[in-house]
């Protein structure tokens, strides 16, 4: 699996996607965070980064897809699939290292953006005026639902072979999972609404962009993702039946 990670890692920085990825997350970041008006932490008097917070899933819900969207796809339309499947290697192991690696690629992203938690540490009056559990339960967040979206990214490349479809798919079904079951709770009441809602990412996330780590939120990450995986798993087992 580590081997599968070097090599797929390697092939995203000999690339021009991942620099394109990362050029376009950083300054669309950058630009709603210190100089846009509307959002800039400078004309919004508070010490925190939930500018950031809020923007960041809406890139990565294009970004990471852009990742994935080679992973499986590139290899059946180049016909390397079938070399790498009989490879002394398990699906786990091939899921896996492509996984990790589009992961990977998607936190590097979220590096870069440490230094606004910085600066506005310094800027804030007093110097520090900024709640750091919130910020860390936000980046957390963001970690998890980067891992939701490369799963989803991975099973939407393993349903086909045309990079495009795979993207398109993978951006409807992170749309879906962060804000389609918020968009049809809003149309129940009482406690319907609030049992739905909790089926989406977007609740999940909100809670820790408070700084609030529950297990609970952690655990529904982590097993919708692991679903996902497991389903590439079964479409690639799907050859053999």
């Amino acid at each position: 699996m580590l081997t599968i990670l070097n090599k797929e890692f390697n092939a995203f920085l000999n690339s021009a996607v991942a620099y394109v990825v990362l050029g376009v997350f950083l300054v669309a970041t950058g630009l709603f965070v210190w100089v846009f008006p509307d959002s800039s932490i400078l004309d919004y008097g508070f010490a925190d980064l939930q500018t950031l917070f809020s923007l960041a899933p809406w890139l990565f819900l294009f970004l990471i897809p852009a990742i994935t969207m080679r992973t499986f796809a590139e290899e059946k339309k180049a016909g390397t699939i079938e070399l790498l499947l009989t490879r002394p290697l398990t699906d786990g192991q091939i899921i896996g290292g492509k996984y990790l690696a589009c992961l990977l690629l998607a936190l590097l992203a979220l590096v870069p953006t440490l230094l606004y938690y910085f600066s506005v540490y310094r800027l804030g009056s007093p110097p520090g005026n900024i709640d750091s559990a919130a910020t860390v339960g936000s980046y957390l967040g963001l970690g998890l639902l980067a891992a939701v979206f490369a799963a989803v990214g991975i099973l939407a490349s393993a349903l086909t072979r045309d990079q495009i479809i795979a993207f398109l798919v993978a951006v409807v079904g992170c749309f879906l999972l962060y804000s389609g079951f918020d968009s049809l709770a809003s149309v129940l009441d009482g406690s319907a609404a609030y049992y739905v809602s909790q089926l989406g990412i977007a609740a999940h996330y909100r809670d820790l962009s408070k700084g609030l780590v529950d297990s609970r939120d952690v655990l529904y990450f982590v097993s919708v993702a692991a679903v996902m995986l497991q389903a590439t798993r079964l479409v690639l087992r799907s050859r053999n039946w």
